[in-house]
C-alpha cells in the first residue's frame, strides 16, 4: 500500500464523518438531509453538505435574533407541542436516535 492510498482513505473517512446523514421534517413529510460535523454550522441539519461551510447571512442572523427576543417563549411552546403531537416529528426523533 502506498502513502497516497493511505492518505486518500483517511481523507475520505474524515469527510464521511464530518457530514452524517440525518432525517428532517418538512411539513408533514420526512426527508433525508445532512448533519454538519464541522464548520460554522456544526450540529445543524442542512439540505446540502456544501452548506456546512457557506458564509453566514448576517441580515438573517440579526433579524432572527430580534424575533427570538420578542417571541422566544411562544416559539418554544409551539415547538414543544409540535414535537410531542406531530406524527412526522415523532418519526424523525425515532429515526435520528443513535443506534
Amino acid at each position: 500500500m502506498l502513502v497516497d492510498e493511505i492518505l486518500t482513505e483517511e481523507i475520505i473517512e474524515k469527510d464521511i464523518i464530518e457530514q452524517k446523514l440525518a432525517w428532517k421534517r418538512s411539513g408533514n413529510t420526512v426527508k433525508q438531509k445532512y448533519r454538519c460535523g464541522s464548520g460554522p454550522r456544526k450540529g445543524r441539519i442542512v439540505a446540502k453538505a456544501s452548506q456546512c461551510f457557506a458564509p453566514p447571512d448576517l441580515k438573517k442572523r440579526f433579524n432572527f435574533k430580534k424575533t427570538k427576543a420578542r417571541k422566544g417563549a411562544l416559539m418554544a411552546r409551539k415547538a414543544k407541542k409540535t414535537k410531542k403531537w406531530n406524527a412526522a416529528s415523532r418519526r424523525v426523533s425515532k429515526l435520528n436516535r443513535k443506534r
